[in-house]
């Protein structure tokens, strides 16, 4: 039995498929984070990206994400140990920081609904940034990473 990509290869030698299939669709890199900057927190919103469908937890846009939406974050190989304010959970963010897949990960079950039974799914109830004033963001903090 060969071993899976993602324990053979370094994030910087998969293919674009590879890539794109460690996405566990979460959704988590969607929302709006606030950080302190005095105590370096980071806070977690209900508040999700103009482009982000949280019914289905994908954007509606992806290949054109990164002119469309200004702040948007192009993931790669080289950053995905340094952003600090993607989840702990994210497949990017753990293989590049040495850890395995979680056991609920879809590429682990084969399903894509069990990071929705491991609880790691966004809410398909986030309110779009496009509803919601900016002064208003620190009300919507859900949790602290």
């Amino acid at each position: 039995m060969t071993q899976p990509f993602w324990e053979t290869k370094s994030l910087a030698e998969m293919s674009q498929a590879e890539w794109e299939s460690l996405c566990d669709g979460c959704g988590r890199c969607c929302l709006y984070i606030l950080h302190n900057e005095e105590t370096g927190d980071v806070f977690e919103t209900d508040v999700g990206c103009t482009l982000f469908d949280a019914k289905k937890r994908r954007c509606r846009d992806y290949e054109n994400r990164l002119t469309r939406v200004s702040d948007c974050v192009q993931l790669t190989p080289e950053n995905a140990k340094t952003l600090s304010w993607m989840p702990d959970s994210c497949a990017y963010r753990r293989l590049a920081n040495g850890k395995t897949l979680p056991d609920w990960h879809p590429l682990i079950t084969g399903d894509p609904a069990s990071v929705e039974r491991a609880g790691i799914a966004v809410s398909p109830d986030l309110i779009s940034e496009d509803d919601i004033d900016d002064a208003l963001l620190e009300s919507r903090i859900t949790k602290t990473r």
